[in-house]
């Protein structure tokens, strides 16, 4: 059967001043950063729509029904102010629903929902994801850190596995991984409903990798290196587990859907 996911995020724009002797030019450039994933799940049961951050914030659904039809959802690299502050709030001061809260009603009912790890996931960069506090932060199985949570790992790391045996490592516990740049750190949750699945070595911090969870009647997922470059090497982008860890990730997160 056909499972639904909705990828929210992974996009961004970058604005430069190239200067040659006395003349100047400004360019800009728009990317998109889960390219591997989308490929990785081409032609599975998998149905990924992809609606980029600049989207989101008015694109996703500001009502249960809009949600209702995926299995799964992935905020991925995007702030919570981009769903806090849509145009009508921020440019006009009108009242609308709280997409924070409508995604946590969404888990209680049943949904599937992954945060992955990014420069404005979890408390991000200079703290400013935010996602600390929220409505969103109450249904993962961690807590985000008060202020930049980043961990750069220049010299690269490997995930140490935890529990070997949960369905969502099925296929790969029998090699190493590729090496991760980065994470977020992030805390456990203190719950008997959540598992630590893969972290980074203790002598390189110890810190969660994949933890899964539930809230209400739905199950939650955090991964807190990146969906493609730059935290995610190419050779773990390249790798043959690549696609069968995040297939086996939302297979978990839509087992009850």
């Amino acid at each position: 059967m056909t499972k639904k996911v909705l990828l929210v995020g992974e996009s961004w724009v970058s604005s430069a001043t190239h200067y040659k002797g006395f003349d100047q030019f400004g360019s800009v450039t728009f990317h998109l950063g889960a390219e591997p994933l989308v490929k990785a799940l081409e032609g599975s049961e998998y149905e990924l729509t992809y609606m980029p951050a600049h989207e989101a914030v008015e694109k996703l659904p500001f009502e249960m029904a809009g949600l209702d039809i995926y299995d799964t959802i992935i905020l991925s690299d995007i702030g919570a102010n981009s769903l806090l502050l849509p145009p009508e709030v921020w440019l006009h001061s009108r009242t609308v629903p709280n997409r924070l809260k409508l995604l946590r009603a969404w888990v209680e009912k049943g949904g599937g929902l992954l945060m992955v790890g990014g420069y404005f996931s979890f408390q991000g960069i200079d703290g400013k994801a935010r996602w600390r506090r929220t409505p969103v932060e109450d249904t993962l199985p961690v807590t985000c850190l008060p202020y930049d949570d980043r961990v750069e790992i220049p010299e690269g790391t490997v995930a140490e596995i935890v529990a070997a045996d949960h369905p969502v490592m099925a296929g790969l516990t029998g090699q190493a991984w590729p090496p991760l740049l980065g994470v977020n750190e992030v805390e456990l949750r203190s719950a008997s409903h959540v598992e630590l699945l893969a972290r980074l070595p203790q002598d390189q911090g110890g810190f969660p990798l994949l933890v899964v969870g539930s809230h209400g009647k739905g199950r939650t997922a955090a991964w807190t290196s990146d969906i493609g470059p730059h935290w995610l090497s190419p050779a773990f982008c390249a790798w043959e587990g690549y696609g069968r860890l995040w297939k086996n990730i939302l297979g978990w997160l839509a087992a009850d859907r």
